[in-house]
């Protein structure tokens, strides 16, 4: 779990809007295994360990349903931190009925799933670093089938007891509406390294030479539109940056090449050449 850790900035909380508050804690809940931190009437904070939040759910006032083919997000991926838990829930799931998909990105194993908005979320374990196969400064990445017959070979897991403490948020994908202006954004403004491109679709970034901390896609289509506000779906994520002097830093740079950076509450937000917000916090 070095890649989530100073000195890396990685992503740190994921924020949904949701249309139904009590559905979908229900679902983080019972299926996906979470703690509820802290409730209101219209959000709820959500925890592994009982003291991080990892992702917070919010049902705006006049919230309306995911819409298609708009930026935002992709899925963000909670990773856990042995190869146990992912057999764990696989057994979980397979025991409440829920289909997934799946997929062996040779850097890591992966499930794929949807919340009851559309909203989507993938789990999964990283391979050890050391296994990784790295080539003129990118990553070897597939969309191989997993092999559920091995991962499920320890024979029967104990019973689940949700998410494990360790999981942390490993990385968030996401939509958006074209990569050369997305790319100087997260590069030159954020300060990320690309480590690995997808065709002229993705592009997979990263700090620490992780396999990537953020993944970004035009699959919604060049030109994709930025959701309605009180639309289901992303509404901000969080980067956590490891001191004030990297933050002014970040701060710097993306004010150099004209995006934006606010101060709401005490906190600094951005927001990338789609629309998506990012809170810069320390």
């Amino acid at each position: 779990m070095n890649f989530h850790r100073e000195p890396i900035t990685f992503v740190g909380q994921v924020n949904l809007k949701v249309q139904n508050l009590e559905r979908s804690i229900a679902f983080y809940q019972e299926v996906i295994g979470f703690k509820v931190l802290e409730q209101t009437e219209r959000s709820a904070n959500l925890t592994a360990d009982g003291k991080t939040v990892l992702l917070s759910i919010e049902q705006p006032s006049n919230v309306i349903p995911k819409q298609g083919r708009t930026t935002g997000l992709y899925h963000f991926a909670l990773l856990m931190p042995k190869r146990s838990d992912l057999a764990k829930i696989v057994q979980h799931f397979m025991e409440i009925g829920l289909r997934i998909g799946s997929s062996d990105h040779l850097v890591s194993e992966a499930l794929y799933l949807s919340d009851p908005d559309g909203n989507g979320i993938e789990i999964y374990i990283d391979r050890e670093p050391s296994e990784w196969n790295w080539k003129n400064g990118e990553v070897d990445m597939a969309v191989d089938p997993l092999n559920f017959a091995d991962l499920l070979s320890g024979g029967k897991q104990q019973s689940w007891e949700g998410l494990p403490a360790g999981t942390v948020m490993g990385h968030i994908h996401l939509h958006v509406s074209e990569l050369k202006k997305t790319e100087e954004f997260y590069i030159k403004g954020l300060g990320f390294d690309v480590v690995n491109r997808y065709g002229t679709q993705a592009l997979f970034i990263s700090d620490g030479k992780y396999h990537h901390h953020i993944g970004l896609n035009t699959w919604n289509g060049v030109g994709a539109p930025t959701p309605s506000p009180n639309s289901v779906g992303l509404e901000s994520f969080t980067l956590r940056i490891s001191n004030e002097e990297k933050r002014n830093k970040m701060i710097a740079q993306l004010k150099n090449i004209g995006a934006p950076v606010t101060e709401e509450n005490g906190s600094y937000v951005t927001s990338d050449p789609s629309g998506n917000r990012i809170f810069l916090q320390i």
